[in-house]
């Protein structure tokens, strides 16, 4: 079994990363038309509301829940990093194919916020890190 684990490993990102890339063309696709309209105020919405979710996820606990500088991290990740998939999913099956746009550019800008903050926090030296959060 570990085996087969082994070699799926390698190849579930790949098929993740086809699998939205996908979805984004079909849902840029089914709104063409409409997209040069509403993309702009869209992708400000989606910024802001993952940047708010990525301060108030790591805010909130750290000053509310006293938690570690670490486990504040992880906090705000799981607050700031939405289901994208799953929103689109979910407004091309109930919804009219516009709503699948924020989704859709959440899908693109969560890659780059998440990783932007990741790097900073990977580089900074002192973290912030206690023996509370080992």
């Amino acid at each position: 079994a570990s085996k087969t684990v082994d070699r799926l490993a390698g190849i579930i990102p790949v098929v993740s990363v086809v699998a939205i890339v996908m979805i984004i063309t079909i849902v840029v696709a089914l709104n063409a038309q409409r997209l040069a309209t509403v993309a702009g105020i869209a992708a400000l919405a989606v910024v802001l509301h993952n940047c708010l979710g990525l301060s108030l996820g790591y805010g909130v606990s750290r000053s509310l829940g006293r938690m570690s500088h670490h486990k504040s991290k992880a906090v705000a990740f799981e607050i700031g990093m939405e289901n994208s998939g799953l929103a689109v999913a979910l407004a091309l099956a109930h919804l009219d194919p516009m709503a699948a746009i924020p989704g859709a550019i959440f899908s693109v800008w969560h890659n780059f916020s998440g990783s932007i903050l990741a790097g900073y926090w990977a580089s900074r030296s002192d973290d912030g890190d206690s023996e509370e959060a080992k």
